[in-house]
């Protein structure tokens, strides 16, 4: 059985009339060749279900429709970006290299060399936390949009989680249902989101004009080890809490775990959120938590739709804090 020829742009040359030149340019939009020239181009190519593969256009746009996604590790939280970026991409009809630096300089910079050598149009750098890391854009030739962690040159653009807006979320949660002493049980004060979500936290309780039950912040590892040592010292501490915002769901998994072995109600004596929405904690734990998501599929997508306008020219700068969301379950 003898299988069509697919048409070639000689094909669409000869039956227009014109060069094989003078197609490339109609059918991406040059200026240089007359309006009717054009339309006729078009009108050709239609009728012969001519497609350019993707290799020919980017000899002629000088793009490859190809983009790199370098990341410093896949874990919970870079996976959910990852994702949501690869969508964007996808859609957006864009190949994407995936290359995982492992939190290692070194091997970071063997893998821009090689998406520069693959003539990638972008690169979008994924990090594993909210902290600020070196930018790599300075030298490159190509755009860089920077996800879930900063660039530390704010000449740089970056997507990353409100996470103060997030904590102000879980807080104006707990203060709605009526509780006036709220703890905070939080992650290790050297990261940027366990102080980002303490700053939220305590913005609201001024601005609501109540204390921070416990006295202070409490701050320990990212752990259900953690949570349940928070609930021994808080409840020892400060027994008339009636609430408790965790920096985690891990926390609060923890947490909820002691204050039940404790006598305590949850949420009738004691109100828990969380953080992040990690199923494997937040639905799974008794009673299932309340928390804040904090939409990283969506903040993906949107570094992903920032790297076509940077791209395209429009480069921009700056941080953008992308709105989290509080999911109310039962806790």
């Amino acid at each position: 059985m003898e299988h069509k020829r697919a048409p070639t742009i000689n094909d669409v040359a000869a039956k227009a009339g014109v060069s094989a030149a003078t197609v490339s340019k109609a059918l991406n939009g040059r200026d240089q060749v007359r309006a009717e020239t054009r339309a006729r181009v078009l009108r050709v190519a239609e009728e012969l279900g001519f497609r350019p593969n993707a290799l020919a256009r980017g000899l002629l746009t000088g793009r490859t429709r190809t983009v790199g996604l370098l990341t410093g590790g896949v874990d919970r939280f870079s996976l959910p970006v990852l994702l949501g970026a690869e969508d964007a991409f996808g859609a957006g009809e864009m190949s994407v290299l995936l290359c995982d630096g492992r939190g290692d300089a070194i091997r970071e910079q063997h893998y821009i060399r090689m998406l520069l050598a693959r003539r990638v149009d972008g690169l979008i750098v994924v990090g594993t936390s909210t902290d600020p890391r070196p930018s790599i854009t300075g030298g490159l030739p190509v755009p860089v949009v920077y996800a879930y962690a900063p660039s530390d040159d704010p000449a740089d653009v970056s997507f990353v989680p409100d996470d103060p807006g997030g904590a102000a979320l879980a807080v104006r949660h707990l203060i709605t249902r009526g509780r006036r002493r709220i703890a905070h049980v939080t992650g290790p004060m050297d990261y940027l989101a366990a102080r980002d979500r303490a700053a939220g936290m305590r913005a609201v309780l001024e601005e609501a004009g109540l204390p921070l039950a416990g006295g202070e912040v409490l701050h320990g590892a990212w752990s259900q080890r953690w949570g349940r040592r928070a609930a021994e010292l808080l409840l020892a501490a400060d027994p008339k809490v009636d609430a408790v915002f965790c920096g985690s769901d891990q926390i609060a998994y923890g947490f909820v775990e002691t204050a039940h072995e404790m006598g305590r109600d949850v949420p009738g004596d004691i109100a828990v959120v969380g953080y992040d929405n990690w199923d494997v904690f937040a639905t799974e734990a008794r009673p299932p938590l309340t928390t804040v998501d904090m939409n990283l599929d969506r903040l993906g997508r949107a570094a992903a739709q920032h790297l076509f306008a940077a791209i395209d020219g429009d480069t921009g700068a700056g941080i953008h804090r992308m709105p989290c969301r509080l999911v109310v379950r039962d806790s």
